[in-house]
């Protein structure tokens, strides 16, 4: 989350996600997976945590891969990560709403982190870093689309809302609206993240989540790979109003996505 160890810094986007990182029981495992199926290379990130890399694709830094330590119990699993000017503030928002603050906010590399859960259990995390603009990555291996599955998408809407105070900001650079049976946000005049109704079990088989879809190529291709990898697939690829879309298992168990979407 933003290091100068690394080829690119991470910068903070108010209100929106904008970083992803995974949380492994072996990193090297988990190098020896994505690496191959998303075409990253790794660099070392901040390790005050425990060992920590940076994915790099196309000279950028995409997403983190570490391994969590000093006890905190944290799932084999992708989280997303919203960015905010305070988060101490969000911290206390997330608290008021009657949801859950597990750790943090802490210091960590340039900025500030913490996690938490919102009153359907979803898990996200908070960035407070150094502001900058929202990129579009048009990358094979980047993170491209980050969708909330939940049972009610208006609640979480509002929840977020709240936390990461959506509605006052500057119109011409961020938007939130209702899309393909979604609530979509924008930021910089593009489709950045959506909150999508699903109930509990549904089609992944999972409690309320954020989804990480990675861009590829060719998503039949890449869900190939992946079993051939040793990941395995949590059903056939189908086809969504953003592109065709599989979703996967890592061979640790970790869930997430890859698409042809360009979003």
């Amino acid at each position: 989350m933003g290091s100068g160890e690394t080829t690119a810094e991470v910068r903070c986007v108010a209100a929106v996600p904008c970083w992803v990182s995974l949380m492994a029981r072996d990193l090297d495992a988990a190098k020896a997976f994505y690496g191959p199926l998303l075409g990253w290379e790794f660099e070392p990130g901040p390790d005050r945590f425990g060992p920590y890399v940076h994915a790099v694709t196309g000279g950028e830094a995409v997403a983190g891969l570490g391994v969590a330590s000093g006890g905190w119990g944290m799932p084999i699993a992708w989280t997303s990560y919203f960015g905010t000017e305070s988060a101490d503030a969000a911290a206390d928002a997330v608290r008021e709403r009657g949801a859950t603050l597990a750790i943090g906010p802490l210091s960590f590399d340039a900025g500030r982190v913490a996690f938490a859960a919102d009153p359907a259990g979803a898990v996200f995390g908070i960035w407070e870093g150094p502001l900058g603009r929202a990129r579009r990555l048009d990358l094979a291996g980047a993170p491209v689309w980050i969708e909330l599955r939940t049972p009610d998408p208006f609640a979480a809407a509002l929840f977020y809302g709240e936390v990461f105070r959506w509605d006052g900001r500057d119109p011409e650079r961020f938007d939130v609206r209702w899309e393909h049976d979604r609530v979509v946000l924008r930021a910089e005049g593009h489709n950045v993240a959506a909150l999508a109704k699903e109930e509990p079990g549904g089609s992944a088989g999972l409690p309320p989540h954020w989804e990480v879809s990675f861009s590829v190529p060719d998503t039949d291709a890449a869900l190939a790979r992946a079993e051939e990898l040793g990941g395995s697939s949590l059903g056939p690829a189908f086809d969504s109003p953003y592109g065709r879309v599989a979703r996967l298992r890592d061979p640790e168990g970790g869930r997430f996505a890859v698409t042809d979407s360009k979003c």
